[in-house]
């Protein structure tokens, strides 16, 4: 099934790709997406493993899911005649003190459909039924019913769910581009993310920008290279964008 929100650097057109690379089923049982995002690797199967768990540092990111898991109705309900409207989205990227985790959800929910490339930024002026989408969070729902939701550093993460039956999917902010990216990824995080790596019992399959410098940190890896087009490119303008699969087994 598909996400039921886009956003930034999502991997909507290469999940099919990464999944081709994962070990062979029954390999693990314990899946954890450690950049969670709109997670859709992890929507992409019905279940990957007995355990699973999403993370993300994004508080309001993962408010949402937590929403969407444990009340898409009252979601729906907040959410009801909510149109496609450039009022309502600058409405919803102000910020309000004093809301619930379903208002700020729903706030968050709008400016993310409505937004330009999923950036919450500027209004996407392009016809969408949001309907559609309000209609989806009870499926999403039931998908994340037995699916742990943490809010946490990904080094901690590594630490906690870190198993040798442990299979971890990472897709971090991409080497300078992290400022697109709404939690400012450090380019010192690079090498704290693969140093991190280094010592896990598990493994991991690691999404990345194709250039020198990651090439040069995973040099000791499996590396695979991939391309898809450039969804941000000008239609008349349209261009392959070089990515890496990278992992430990």
């Amino acid at each position: 099934m598909n996400s039921f929100i886009g956003w930034i650097g999502g991997k909507k057109l290469l999940r099919h790709q990464i999944l081709e690379q994962f070990p062979e089923p029954g390999a693990f049982d314990r899946y954890i997406e450690v950049f969670g995002g709109a997670a859709w690797v992890l929507f992409s199967r019905d279940k990957h493993a007995k355990m699973e768990v999403y993370n993300d540092v994004n508080g309001q990111l993962v408010n949402l899911f937590r929403v969407v898991k444990y009340h898409p109705e009252a979601l729906q309900k907040e959410l009801d005649w909510i149109l496609m409207s450039r009022e309502q989205f600058f409405d919803a990227i102000q910020e309000v003190r004093g809301l619930t985790d379903i208002q700020r959800a729903a706030r968050f929910f709008i400016a993310i459909q409505e937004s330009f490339g999923m950036g919450c930024s500027s209004f996407g002026v392009r016809s969408k039924n949001i309907g559609n989408a309000v209609e989806f969070l009870r499926m999403a729902s039931d998908r994340l019913q037995s699916v742990v939701i943490e809010n946490v550093d990904f080094e901690r993460l590594l630490k906690t769910y870190d198993r040798t039956g442990a299979m971890f999917y990472l897709d971090p902010p991409y080497y300078e581009a992290e400022k697109y990216y709404p939690d400012r990824f450090q380019p010192e995080d690079h090498v704290r993310l693969r140093d991190a790596l280094a010592n896990i019992k598990g493994k991991f399959l690691l999404s990345y920008n194709d250039c020198p410098e990651i090439r040069e940190l995973y040099k000791d890896y499996v590396i695979q290279k991939l391309d898809r087009w450039d969804n941000l490119a000008a239609k008349t303008k349209s261009r392959r964008y070089r990515e890496l699969l990278i992992k430990n087994y």
